[in-house]
């Protein structure tokens, strides 16, 4: 079950790389961004670059065996809930934003129950 959750992380992560890297103006303008020069670059290196790096650091743990799949669950339970915690942060503060950003809300959130879930499983 471990190894499926972190191959869907490279999976989800990859594709985030590839579409961000091949239609960038796109996926910018549907989460709300407008990108001048500068804007487009940090758009492509961390939408992008970050996200492809993801992807292959939980291909690797898939391979990499019990300890650094440990690892990277242990991860995605802090990044998830960081990140579900500052989205949710965004919300009140900002409002209620567009479905894309509350589908990115959702699929963080479904990531952080399901790593909630597995860490509780292991113990």
């Amino acid at each position: 079950m471990l190894a499926a959750y972190l191959l869907l992380n490279a999976v989800l992560y990859a594709i985030f790389a590839a579409a961000s890297t091949v239609v960038p103006a796109r996926i910018a303008a549907a989460l709300g961004f407008t990108l001048d020069t500068q804007g487009r670059i940090e758009f492509l290196t961390v939408y992008g670059g970050l996200e492809l790096g993801l992807a292959a650091f939980y291909a690797w743990t898939v391979y990499a065996g019990a300890p650094a799949q440990r690892v990277a669950l242990m991860f995605s339970l802090f990044v998830y809930a960081a990140l579900v915690l500052y989205r949710g942060a965004g919300f009140a503060l900002y409002g209620a934003p567009g479905t894309t950003l509350m589908g990115v809300a959702g699929l963080e959130l479904l990531m952080l129950i399901a790593a909630i879930a597995l860490v509780l499983r292991s113990d």
